[in-house]
């Protein structure tokens, strides 16, 4: 794993953040990727070490092109770029509905299609979906990112079949719900609409969990970093929950 590239899209913070740190420590160089600028630069700053930053939204083709492009060959991406919000589904527009596929979905779609040529041609390369237990089960109220990470899922088997005798793996991560800025915002959203303290709505959120608890971003790196290890070659097309047991 030494010497290797590899690039963390949504790496600006939470999940991604985590992810960079982790990879770092393996000892490999590391591209973070994501739409903010000032955020992406700040925690270039904070890691130290081999990183390098490119501006790029996942859900623009052309931004994506250039993104990877610009970063030269991959031999591990992590797509890790999401975003959620809540709405009744008669209360879920055309608009939210693309949005979030968009993110979610024609992301991974887009970065994976930038790096997958270059992956076959030197047979090596780790794919791995940060997608979310909501790609394992419904949650109501959020109709369109299930969709979209069972859509993840979805895409993750079909790829790992496809390169699978040519020294590529491609597998998803799903966390449950993780102590982030996605879920900082579920809290928030919780206690406007019902009245309770910030803590009794993590409490809410934690309840899914069998252990009780939020999973913590550096437990969903450990398992991207396992799957993106050289002597995980035999596992593709898996999706890995960290999620306590909430789904089995």
């Amino acid at each position: 794993m030494k010497h290797w590239h590899a690039v963390v899209t949504g790496g600006g913070s939470g999940i991604g953040a985590a992810v960079a740190t982790r990879l770092l420590a393996e000892g490999m160089r590391v591209t973070l990727m994501g739409r903010n600028l000032e955020r992406l630069q700040a925690q270039q700053a904070a890691l130290g070490g081999d990183v390098a930053i490119q501006a790029c939204d996942v859900s623009d083709e052309a931004s994506v092109v250039a993104a990877f492009a610009a970063a030269g060959h991959v031999d591990v991406l992590v797509n890790n770029a999401g975003q959620v919000e809540t709405a009744p589904l008669a209360k879920t527009s055309l608009e939210l509905w693309q949005r979030l596929l968009n993110v979610n979905l024609t992301g991974t779609f887009l970065c994976s299609r930038a790096v997958v040529p270059g992956m076959l041609a030197r047979k090596h390369g780790r794919i791995v979906n940060v997608a979310s237990t909501a790609a394992l089960k419904g949650y109501a109220y959020v109709a369109a990112y299930c969709a979209a990470k069972h859509g993840v899922l979805g895409l993750t088997r079909a790829m790992a079949l496809e390169v699978a005798a040519k020294g590529v793996t491609v597998n998803a991560v799903c966390p449950g719900y993780t102590e982030t800025d996605i879920v900082a915002g579920a809290v928030d959203n919780i206690v406007a609409k019902t009245g309770r303290t910030p803590e009794q709505a993590k409490a809410e959120l934690a309840k899914a969990n069998p252990q009780g608890r939020l999973i913590q971003p550096e437990e969903v790196a450990a398992t991207v970093a396992w799957l993106a290890r050289e002597d995980s070659a035999s596992i593709n097309g898996q999706a890995i929950a960290v999620c306590g047991g909430e789904t089995m």
